[in-house]
């Protein structure tokens, strides 16, 4: 299994995003924290910020909408060119629909899900996602602690998507670090977000490097 770190621009200095995004040129994409205040109760940015960061990143932009009514704002981040758009399935009305949309525009399409939500309700429909987002702090807000809790889900998510032969990414995000990433590889996620541990380290790249490693190790065991 081949492990990608998506470092989270929400812990990047703001006054400067090219200059960010350009610190992390060794990702395998930046993961871009969409909110508004509606379904999570934090405001970042949209859409006009994310097109500029498409135009400069070095590296494709994986979007994570912590948004509303999803069914009408996310096909617009798809048109922007992103290389994945993901939104939350509880805030989806036709997520089936949704998901296909957003790959008849050209992105890949991404499913969110809350720590307490089950994913056993939408195993049915792995074969139109090409990627599971199992939270694993409450989103929102960055600098949260790893909930544990999460393991059995992702392990669960991890079975299905083996036994259903979909080619499904199961990403994590929230609480990423050296000390959380091995449990979360071990238990079947293959595409990890990490904010601060990525950008509050003195070299962005170097720690890059470091968590794929100790996901890749963690994931042959």
């Amino acid at each position: 299994m081949t492990c990608s770190i998506h470092p989270s621009i929400l812990s990047a200095d703001f006054v400067n995003l090219e200059a960010e995004l350009a610190r992390i040129s060794t990702a395998d994409a930046v993961h871009v924290d969409v909110m508004d205040n509606h379904f999570v109760p934090n405001l970042t940015l949209g859409l006009p910020v994310v097109q500029r960061l498409q135009a400069v990143s070095p590296v494709p932009l994986d979007a994570h909408l912590m948004i509303a009514d999803a069914d009408r704002w996310a096909p617009l981040y798809a048109d922007l060119g992103l290389a994945s758009v993901t939104f939350h399935a509880e805030a989806a009305t036709a997520p089936i629909k949704l998901a296909r949309e957003l790959r008849a525009r050209g992105s890949k399409a991404g499913m969110a899900l809350r720590p307490a939500t089950a994913v056993e309700p939408y195993l049915d429909m792995l074969a139109e996602l090409d990627m599971l987002l199992v939270m694993t702090v409450e989103p929102g807000f960055g600098g949260q602690s790893f909930l544990d809790v999460t393991l059995p889900k992702i392990r669960r998510a991890r079975a299905a998507v083996d036994g259903s032969g979909a080619k499904v990414a199961i990403q994590v995000d929230g609480g990423i670090s050296e000390a959380t990433i091995e449990r979360a590889a071990e238990a079947g996620a293959d595409v990890f977000v990490a904010g601060s541990a990525v950008y509050g380290a003195d070299d962005p790249g170097a720690a890059v490097e470091k968590l794929r490693g100790l996901a890749q190790a963690a994931s042959r065991r």
